[in-house]
């Protein structure tokens, strides 16, 4: 990352999460360019995002190559498609030279491939499970229901 300025940061996928980094990142004062292949994706974003839209397929290297993903600091894959995310993360860090990645996986198998390949993974599904795990063992005998 560049020390004298705020990071630039290319997002694949501009779904609920997607928007959600877009709008926080571009209010950090991020440079943040998000990339999805439907346009109506684009309408999470908020009024005040101050970032670059780019309507297309990012699997697609010259998608890629529009969003200036080589001068990214940051890429991050959050499309709803595992693959999607994996494949674009590994072209970003392969062939454009991105040297933080990190995607949103689904799939807990998955997450010991992202840490072979090097990419940062957090996944929804192990992160509710153990939050749920933890409520349940937290409840006490009393509190259980009998029927």
């Amino acid at each position: 990352m560049r020390p004298d300025e705020n990071p630039f940061i290319v997002i694949a996928g501009c779904g609920r999460l997607g928007a959600y980094l877009a709008n926080r990142l571009s209010r950090e004062g991020c440079s943040v360019v998000v990339v999805d292949i439907a346009e109506a994706a684009f309408s999470g974003l908020s009024p005040d995002f101050s970032g670059f839209k780019i309507e297309g397929d990012a699997t697609e290297p010259n998608v890629l190559k529009g969003a200036k993903t080589a001068e990214a600091d940051i890429f991050i894959g959050v499309t709803h498609n595992d693959n999607v995310n994996l494949m674009t993360a590994q072209v970003a860090q392969k062939v454009f030279g991105v040297a933080k990645v990190f995607v949103r996986v689904f799939e807990p198998q998955r997450v010991e491939l992202c840490h072979t390949l090097g990419i940062q993974s957090v996944c929804p599904t192990t992160i509710a499970g153990e939050r749920m795990m933890q409520a349940i063992m937290d409840v006490t005998p009393e509190e259980r229901k009998e029927d």
